[in-house]
């Protein structure tokens, strides 16, 4: 834990000790402002895992923390999605290949707790950045700063606070910020898995009828394992004894990489979603989860997340040049601003997806299924999916 001379007040201060938290941390603290990183350690480790796409990564280059993380993530060259709904209208085998974009990979994937450690060795050791490994407990926001009082007694002022402190964030409450949740009657249940075969960088996402079954490669020959069930099945699944499970799982897969073995133990979370009203107050700006929750579907988590980073930084750089205050209500609108309209796209997307599924509805899953024929069979139409997926808007750009 680095902690550095505390000033009278810090240009910003960063709530948070997840990825969203740590990667605006080290992003701000580069770009020439004086900040404050409150991290707490984790409760428990975390088995989950975070695919990353190509704009995420660009981040995490310029941030110099890249080689580190992709030393151990596994490169995501393909994207297959199969239906296994068993109704009268299914799509089509469908397979997004990166060569197709003339790249060489779409992504990666790494174990969160890798990437959280990479993180924070890359914050205690980042110059113009204060960490403190306390939750912070109480917060105020002023006309002139945000002043927070953390669990063992400290008061840190800053210009600006910037909330990643989770769906159900302090500072989120304590500015008043309103938020409209919803929940699934879907479980996702989170494993990690051995298998005997190479996944050939390919990940496989098998949609059911009760929500995806995605398999997607980690280093080796291993599987990170994201299954949505209803409640009961997720119980049940849970209940199996791990030889049982391993060969529900495999029969699940089809054994397309031949037998499991357990490599992580089996979470469970049941899916929701989240949108904060606004995604500014007085002297605060909400990232990632803090401002938008969904479920875990097509690996656009934390990927938005880190979009919100982008957005956020350039506006502050941007007020910066102006000689603008960099916490004042006109530069946070011109943040909220850029942000709305990819936030509601990715929110009624995975939204609409994870829905057709669960669907029993004849006119939806013709639908569904057209659409996947279509992506197969048009090649145009199959980039475009690609690209928007990746990076929004990017087909709409000239040269996209």
């Amino acid at each position: 834990m680095a902690q550095k001379d505390q000033p009278d007040i810090y240009d910003i201060a960063i709530v948070g000790g997840g990825p969203s938290g740590r990667i605006a941390a080290l992003a701000l603290a580069q770009a020439g402002f004086a900040c404050a990183l409150f991290a707490p350690e984790p409760a428990k480790t975390d088995g989950r895992t975070t695919a990353l796409w190509q704009q995420s990564i660009d981040l995490l280059r310029e941030t110099g923390v890249w080689t580190d993380i992709e030393a151990n993530a596994a490169p995501l060259k393909k994207m297959r999605m199969i239906d296994a709904t068993g109704r009268l209208f299914r799509a089509p085998e469908v397979t997004f290949d990166s060569a197709e974009l003339g790249m060489e990979v779409f992504g990666f994937n790494i174990l969160n707790s890798e990437l959280n450690a990479v993180l924070q060795t890359y914050c205690d050791q980042q110059d113009n950045l204060a960490t403190y490994a306390e939750s912070v407990v109480g917060a105020t926001f002023e006309p002139d700063a945000a002043r927070l009082t953390t669990a063992g007694g400290r008061t840190v002022s800053a210009r600006l606070a910037v909330a990643a402190d989770g769906r159900n964030s302090l500072l989120r409450e304590s500015a008043g910020i309103e938020v409209k949740r919803w929940s699934y009657p879907q479980v996702a249940v989170v494993l990690n898995l051995e298998h005997r075969l190479p996944h050939q960088h390919v990940s496989t996402e098998f949609h059911t009828a009760t929500g995806p079954f995605t398999l997607v490669p980690l280093p080796g020959r291993q599987s990170a394992l994201v299954c949505v069930e209803t409640a009961d099945g997720a119980e049940a699944m849970l209940a199996m004894a791990p030889t049982q499970l391993e060969r529900e799982l495999e029969r699940r897969a089809h054994s397309i990489l031949g037998a499991f073995k357990l490599a992580s133990e089996p979470q469970s979370f049941p899916l929701s979603g989240m949108n904060a009203r606004s995604l500014v107050g007085q002297r605060l700006a909400l990232v990632g989860e803090t401002a938008h929750v969904f479920p875990p579907i097509g690996a656009q988590g934390l990927n938005l997340s880190l979009r919100d980073i982008l957005d956020l930084r350039t506006t502050l750089l941007s007020a910066r040049v102006r000689q603008a205050d960099h916490g004042g209500q006109a530069v946070l609108a011109a943040y909220e601003n850029k942000r709305r309209g990819d936030i509601r796209t990715r929110t009624n997307a995975v939204d609409l997806l994870n829905r057709s599924l669960l669907t029993s509805f004849l006119p939806v899953q013709a639908a569904r299924s057209t659409g996947l024929y279509l992506a197969g069979k048009i090649g145009p139409l199959r980039r475009i999916l690609m690209r928007e997926g990746m990076t929004p808007g990017s087909s709409l750009r000239p040269g996209g």
